[in-house]
């Protein structure tokens, strides 16, 4: 990666955070697309689109006014400049005239051609491409994808930038409102009265801790630096994968029956998901080659370390003292996928059990420090060896693993960009040395996973039929332990009638 050199005094810059040093570097370079999908065509012309961009878009953050430069010592930097936005607006030119079924593949191909293309460093790290051609796999009319580099912030930062130039479909003037985040807190009468019971409960989570912090840290360096999942046909191995061409495929689940399995199994709807999608993720392993569901195989789940509970504007998120701040925030959580009994492959006899084992691995997980050490690893590595040494482990983090999965909230309401009804909403995460990656939104009673899958060894829609064998599996079975308990509350209550009766 080429970066300007800083010759002029007086330049407004600011220094780029450590983590924006990593994602940016010769070693590593990852952006985000978030994708709009509209209703109706595109009816703007290029004047109304740069006063959105200029008035709407750019005030939002100076980061998206900023090159990144370096100084004399090395130091990368951000440097105000003058923002020509036509360099950074693309449109597309198609063959007019097609079925919306052929230009999918049309679309795919141009998301797929943008998410290898480096940005360039001459400009501020962004670009707005509005593609004016209907889609039969989304249904949209037309399609507004945002790249930004991942240096600018992360997803939580840069979907809330998103949200911040839309608006409500049904009233404007109302903020966008998002699924409540539950709070947990403590009982302090309960804990008062069974102290003894509380201290017991605290000595065993403070060694639970421990032990999970010394073991994921300890994994977490195996992974990063010697250890790699077996090649399998999810993982190809091929050094450069990140700039192989991968295609894009969602599916829609409602939000509704991801509830109800939530509800009916106890578990946490990131639980359920998170299980229905390696469930899926192993049945295709399965079906591509026999014996490959039992390889093993490692996911990466994004964690925000925010003190999250929605978002926030973007003004506030600015703030130095900021609870929700601008950036990158998350971590790496070492998942590993569970393997598929013979149960499993052939009949689905129990796939409750892949989201419960799913449950208690992440877990175990989040009840660690490990993530926090790795944060001071890297900190230690930059100050010793450089940034680049730092951005070489992080990679190897993400090239060792065979598939990565981040999530994020939507509004609940339907939105309108510029008066445009938005149909749907997705992000992808690009320039990862990964073959497979899957990312989750929810938006308008909906929730959209999106596959992004290496050409050539992911059968992009196969991966989709498995996900969705997964999710339908695991609805039924949800719904039929709720139907042994209601059978069982039915037949219990009566007996214990007749029992304090005689």
């Amino acid at each position: 990666m080429e970066y300007l050199k800083v010759e002029e005094e007086g330049d407004q810059r600011e220094p780029v955070s450590p983590t924006g040093q990593f994602l940016n570097s010769e070693a590593l370079s990852l952006c985000i697309l978030g994708v709009l999908e509209l209703g109706v065509p595109i009816s703007i012309d290029e004047s109304q689109v740069d006063s959105i961009v200029k008035e709407v878009f750019l005030p939002t953050n100076p980061r998206f006014s900023s090159i990144m430069v370096e100084d004399e010592n090395g130091e990368k930097q951000w440097k105000r400049v003058e923002v020509k936005i036509k360099d950074h607006i693309k449109t597309p030119i198609f063959p007019s005239g097609l079925s919306p079924k052929i230009y999918d593949k049309y679309i795919d191909d141009y998301i797929s051609d943008i998410a290898m293309e480096k940005l360039p460093v001459t400009q501020p790290l962004w670009q707005i491409h509005l593609i004016n051609y209907p889609a039969s796999n989304s249904n949209a009319a037309s399609t507004v994808i945002f790249k930004f580099h991942h240096s600018i912030g992360d997803g939580f930062s840069l979907i809330g930038v998103l949200l911040s130039c839309l608006q409500r479909a049904d009233d404007p003037s109302l903020p966008l409102t998002f699924p409540s985040v539950p709070v947990s807190s403590s009982n302090k009468d309960a804990s008062h009265t069974h102290q003894s019971y509380g201290l017991f409960k605290n000595v065993s989570r403070i060694f639970s801790v421990v032990t999970n912090t010394v073991s994921d840290f300890y994994w977490s360096i195996v992974k990063s630096s010697l250890l790699e999942d077996d090649m399998s046909p999810i993982r190809s191995g091929i050094a450069g994968v990140e700039f192989r061409p991968f295609s894009v495929l969602t599916m829609t689940f409602s939000l509704d029956h991801l509830k109800q399995i939530k509800s009916n199994i106890g578990a946490t709807l990131n639980d359920v998901l998170t299980g229905i999608i390696f469930l899926g993720t192993r049945l295709y392993m399965e079906e591509n080659s026999e014996g490959s569901s039992k390889a093993n195989s490692t996911a990466l789940v994004l964690l925000n370390t925010r003190e999250f509970r929605g978002y926030v504007s973007i003004k506030e998120m600015i703030k130095p003292d900021s609870k929700t701040p601008w950036g990158n925030h998350f971590a790496f959580l070492h998942v590993p996928l569970p393997k598929l009994t013979d149960d499993d492959s052939n009949s689905y006899s129990n796939p409750l059990e892949f989201v419960w084992k799913t449950r208690e691995i992440i877990n175990a997980k989040k009840s660690s420090l490990g993530v926090y050490l790795t944060g001071r690893l890297l900190q230690v590595l930059k100050k010793l060896r450089g940034p680049e040494a730092a951005a070489r482990y992080i990679h190897g983090t993400l090239k060792n693993v065979s598939m990565g999965i981040t999530s994020l909230m939507g509004p609940v309401e339907p939105m309108t960009l510029a008066n445009h009804p938005v149909t749907g909403l997705y992000f992808m995460v690009v320039g990862a040395p990964h073959s497979l990656v899957t990312t989750i939104m929810s938006y308008n009673g909906k929730l959209r996973i999106a596959i992004g899958a290496e050409k050539g060894l992911i059968d992009a829609q196969k991966l989709k039929s498995c996900i969705d064998n997964a999710f339908q599996t695991i609805l039924k079975a949800a719904c039929f332990v709720l139907f042994k308990l209601r059978a069982v509350i039915l037949f219990v209550v009566p007996l214990n009638r007749k029992i304090f009766e005689a």
